[in-house]
């Protein structure tokens, strides 16, 4: 009897880890009111953030502006993308881990929960402070045998990076793109393949009084 109890309660709590392994996040909100003119006037590059989390419905319409499937009659995506290839992936590291986000059904699959925002920031520690740190990667399997695919990974991600800084501008939130991180830590930790190509990543957060070009007195 003890041990039918011991294998229940086993195959619980392994049920229970495999539903954390996967993060449904929230139907994006497409009503975002700055008009895209407001957005591009109001688009900066943003290194110091408030210490507030970025709730998942903010996270949600973040990700669906970077390379959210927009058309979906077509499987066509927020981003252009050389042959359409949509190569771009998003890492999504956060304190509790690091996920991959997987805009067919927008979830967050949990590839650690190591907080690896440190090995994003790499010398730059300031930025490690942002509650969420994107990490953009290009999968070159996506375009086959054809040579050019790094260079067509290179242009994928800046539009992709386009997407969330105008989108960071029209949610009130501040980010930058960014080259350097630990590449060699962020390849193993998290199991990017040999045709996955870490190429920017963007911290993001809330921004500051400072960061808005406000001061105390005038945010009153």
């Amino acid at each position: 009897m003890k041990k039918m109890i011991l294998l229940g309660a086993s195959f619980l709590i392994g049920m229970s880890a495999l539903a954390q392994t996967k993060i449904q996040l929230p139907k994006p909100n497409l009503g975002v009111k700055m008009s895209l003119y407001d957005a591009l006037r109001n688009r900066k590059s943003v290194r110091s953030y408030a210490e507030k989390d970025i709730d998942n419905a903010t996270l949600s319409n973040l990700l669906w502006a970077a390379a959210g499937i927009s058309r979906p009659a077509e499987g066509k995506i927020t981003a252009a993308s050389a042959i359409n290839a949509q190569d771009i992936q998003i890492y999504v590291c956060k304190s509790d881990g690091a996920f991959l986000w997987t805009p067919a059904d927008n979830r967050l699959v949990r590839i650690t929960e190591e907080d690896l925002r440190s090995d994003v920031a790499d010398r730059q520690t300031a930025v490690a402070k942002a509650p969420v740190m994107l990490v953009l990667v290009s999968n070159q399997a996506k375009f086959g045998k054809r040579g050019s695919g790094a260079i067509f990974g290179h242009m994928d991600v800046g539009y992709v990076s386009q997407n969330i800084y105008l989108a960071s501008a029209a949610l009130g939130l501040g980010t930058v793109a960014r080259r350097g991180m630990n590449t060699e830590a962020l390849r193993a930790k998290l199991r990017l393949t040999e045709d996955q190509l870490l190429e920017l990543n963007h911290p993001v957060g809330w921004m500051t009084d400072a960061s808005r070009g406000k001061t105390a007195s005038k945010a009153r």
